[in-house]
């Protein structure tokens, strides 16, 4: 019988990236057809932040949002919905008064991350499960905060998917699913070769696998050059895979990628190990996923 695993597409992200790939989605329009070009290609999910369709930059803007699910929805192709919470977290300190936020700062509140989820109920959303270095820049998500958005979360019905950028992050995840904050069979992610997070390599993800609740399901990803050896590492060790622009743009050296391009490598590396992605309804099943309609 086939192995089958959730193959997610992370979309586009919200990095400095539109300058060295054209591919990268910036408008919903885009991003709504990027991912269901990536679910044709054989992605179980579509993991969506969006942009500013002017700058290209960042952007929390849930009628941004709403497009992009709303031509989703709309399409003939069906895929799971994950909406990113990191929202704003990054945190630059001015150094003359460190305790401010200084130029290139990007924060926003527990409720105002969860903004998007609660109005559009996505099927899935991202939960970073703790604080971590990221360059100059701090990501910030205080432990109380991170208990206010899981509750959230939880009230929705949306299944989180536990971002664990470190092992304190799992040790946090833990506590959260001790707290009832997470209903059901947990859902981790690892995220790997991030600095200053985990390192990337197959001992890190046999390690980071040992430190999860026994009925917990994991996934894992790394970003540039180690994104596609990862999903390859990943699946033999019984794990979930993630592809996308969001952390990767080639497909192999020199050769810029587009999201289903990613896709199509993914499932071709999981078909060598007799691996198959979920169908979008397959997983709603095996992970009990809720409000596959969604909100308005």
């Amino acid at each position: 019988m086939t192995k089958k695993v959730m193959l997610t597409a992370a979309i586009t992200g919200a990095g400095d990236t539109i300058e060295k790939n054209e591919n990268v989605p910036v408008t919903p329009q885009q991003i709504a057809d990027s991912a269901i070009a990536a679910a044709k290609a054989g992605a179980t999910v579509a993991h969506l932040h969006v942009r500013d369709p002017e700058t290209g930059g960042i952007s929390h803007d849930t009628e941004l949002f709403r497009e992009a699910v709303r031509l989703i929805r709309d399409s003939d192709q069906d895929v799971v919905i994950n909406l990113t919470s990191g929202g704003g977290g990054d945190f630059i300190p001015d150094l003359s008064t460190p305790y401010q936020a200084g130029e290139g700062s990007d924060m926003q509140t527990p409720q105002e991350r969860h903004e998007a989820i609660g109005t559009l109920l996505p099927e899935m959303c991202t939960l970073d499960c703790g604080t971590y270095n990221m360059g100059d820049a701090v990501y910030l998500s205080p432990t109380d905060w991170l208990r206010e958005q899981a509750k959230l979360v939880k009230d929705a019905g949306v299944k989180p998917e536990l971002e664990c950028f470190d092992t304190g992050h799992i040790s946090f995840a833990k506590q959260l699913i001790k707290e009832d904050l997470i209903e059901g069979d947990p859902l981790f992610q690892f995220c790997l070769g991030i600095p200053w997070g985990a390192e990337n390599d197959p001992e890190t993800i046999e390690y980071l696998k040992t430190r999860i609740p026994e009925n917990a399901r994991w996934s894992a990803f790394g970003i540039g050059r180690m994104q596609l050896p990862t999903v390859e590492e990943a699946a033999k060790r019984g794990g979930n895979v993630r592809v996308g622009l969001e952390d990767n743009l080639y497909v192999s050296k020199g050769v810029k990628a587009t999201n289903e391009a990613l896709v199509d490598k993914a499932v071709e590396m999981l078909k060598a190990q007799d691996i198959e992605p979920m169908t979008p309804q397959e997983a709603r099943e095996f992970y009990n996923l809720r409000n596959p309609g969604g909100g308005q």
